[in-house]
């Protein structure tokens, strides 16, 4: 039995869906958590997961992929991907994350999206971290995930009776 959380002993696990906005604000807090997440593409030779600095807007993530890289490449061949964020985990009353399944836009240097893109991410730390002038801008494109489904697991919901596994979809909204 756990004396600190007995509540994660209670079985079945609750069912209950959240309401909707306080959902897209636990999806949004989760993605303002850590900057690092992990990014799935389909390669031509398979799935490819990488590891990718990102900042968000809402539930829009921003990401900087390297220029003709395998998941550049990939995402130009088929935009569709999952990106996930994890917090880091000291067991399962700390458990959190979000899924992000949508598809890719490459957002080309110089269009207002690109323009606005470029206001949430934070380029400037990259930039000064591999010792390059900041006052010039990158200028590849810069990748936009708007998701259209957002799998969100959180096992303290369980707690107030919540089940820890919730589901926002953009077409529900």
């Amino acid at each position: 039995m756990s004396g600190a959380h007995p509540w994660l002993e209670t079985t079945p696990w609750p069912d209950k869906k959240m309401a909707r906005a306080d959902l897209e604000e636990r999806i949004a807090r989760t993605l303002t958590l850590t900057n690092l997440g992990m990014l799935g593409t389909i390669g031509k030779d398979g799935p490819i997961v990488s590891p990718l600095e990102f900042y968000a807007e809402g539930l829009s993530v921003y990401i900087f992929p390297q220029p003709n890289s395998p998941k550049h490449r990939a995402i130009k061949r088929d935009p569709r991907v999952g990106f996930a964020v994890a917090n880091p985990m000291a067991g399962w009353v700390s458990a959190r994350g979000a899924q992000l399944f949508g598809t890719g836009q490459l957002l080309d240097p110089g269009t207002p999206e690109w323009e606005h893109g470029m206001t949430i991410f934070r380029w400037q730390n990259s930039t000064a971290e591999l010792g390059r002038p900041l006052d010039e801008r990158p200028n590849g494109q810069l990748l936009l995930i708007e998701p259209d489904r957002v799998v969100y697991t959180e096992h303290w919901l369980r707690k107030y009776g919540y089940a820890p596994r919730q589901i926002w979809r953009r077409s529900e909204g």
